[in-house]
């Protein structure tokens, strides 16, 4: 095997250091399609005891433990996967049901569904009408607004 002699002191020096600096985040894509949204995040070769999807009010996060293959004892010819925790926060908005938020996994892939609420989708708003009315104002119980005589 060849290797580009940068990359190798690159390498060398983040073994070295025990950390990886580049910084990894988890790819998403989302969309809506009727009356839901769906988020997808890739999650390759992650166990699902490693994944953590959490809802607190209106913010969704997702933790992603990613541990090597190898054991201790291995000799590592080239260690370049990304690994350890990796989190994504979304923020979702009033008119979304996180309520019923349903979470699967598989082939490496992370779906989210997240409902829309029902009250905050669009309706036809009834309007009633009277012959003859005044332009009185209606009061929230349905009667013309004015001064009552008791």
């Amino acid at each position: 095997m060849r290797f580009d002699t940068l990359r190798d002191v690159d390498r060398a020096v983040e073994q070295a250091l025990g950390v990886n600096r580049r910084t990894y985040a988890v790819p998403l894509e989302a969309y809506r399609r009727g009356g839901q949204y769906i988020v997808i995040a890739d999650v390759p070769g992650v166990d699902i005891r490693d994944v953590d999807v959490r809802v607190e009010r209106n913010i969704v996060t997702i933790t992603v433990q990613r541990r090597p293959k190898f054991a201790e004892g291995d000799h590592v010819l080239i260690d370049e996967r990304p690994r350890g925790e990796f989190v994504r926060q979304l923020f979702l908005g009033d008119s979304l049901d996180s309520s019923r938020l349903v979470a699967h996994l598989g082939s490496g892939v992370l779906t989210l569904l997240v409902p829309v609420d029902e009250s905050s989708e669009s309706r036809q708003v009834n309007i009633s009408s009277s012959e003859g009315a005044d332009d009185r104002p209606i009061t929230p119980t349905g009667h013309e607004g004015g001064a009552t005589h008791g």
